[in-house]
């Protein structure tokens, strides 16, 4: 705790003395363009990987970067309500959804249930994600240790994508071409972010020179 106290003295003495005004004028009212998905992971910082400055992008994060079905919303639902107010009420542009490498919620899917008693609210949530592991078991029977994980990784995320197009309002602004989907993968030791190209149907690394991330086009 000394060391996150000891980081509230140097943001307040440095970089919130230095963008004054830019924090008045942030605390009248925020207008990020992106909605960005993604997981718990202290690993994973959005704003860091993209080099954003606060009130740049909206950022959910649950545990496995997962995107409950409209149909599965039974009660009260904060992914459902942060998704809501960012497509209808900010307006936001764009929608990425970022899985990463190494992620445990993706590994638990393939851990005995037993494990995870005493864990009952993160037991059912991962209930959410076995299409995942089912689509992974089906299509990649021979695969196991590190390219199951990272194939599970990526399917989730491919996953989360088509779950997110059952919400009615976000389909519509999809059919108004007012909305944009990006499927994104982060590996946390090398830095690279990887896009999901619907045309050549696999994720390439987003660079520079070229303009990979063209959104993700929807379910067939």
């Amino acid at each position: 705790m000394k060391k996150l106290y000891k980081g509230i003295h140097k943001f307040q003495g440095s970089y919130f003395k230095k963008e004054k005004v830019f924090f008045k004028r942030l605390s009248k009212r925020q207008e990020p363009e992106v909605l960005f998905i993604t997981c718990s992971d202290s690993r994973i910082d959005p704003n860091l990987v993209t080099q954003s400055k606060p009130g740049e992008i909206f950022i959910v994060r649950n545990v496995g970067n997962i995107i409950p079905p409209y149909d599965a919303i039974k009660d009260k639902n904060s992914v459902a309500a942060a998704i809501e107010f960012a497509v209808l009420s900010l307006k936001v542009k764009d929608i990425i959804v970022c899985g990463h490498s190494n992620c445990g919620a993706m590994e638990a899917l393939y851990k005995d249930e037993r494990e995870l008693t005493n864990m009952p609210h993160l037991k059912d949530w991962l209930k959410l994600a076995a299409p995942v592991k089912d689509i992974v078991l089906k299509y990649y029977p021979m695969i196991q240790s590190e390219a199951r994980q990272r194939i599970t990784e990526e399917e989730n995320v491919l996953c989360q994508l088509h779950n997110i197009q059952t919400y009615p309002f976000v389909q519509e602004a999809l059919n108004a071409g007012v909305l944009h989907l990006h499927g994104w993968d982060y590996n946390i030791e090398t830095g690279k972010i990887y896009a999901y190209d619907t045309d050549a149907d696999m994720f390439k690394e987003i660079k520079l020179s070229k303009t990979l991330d063209k959104g993700f086009k929807g379910a067939e």
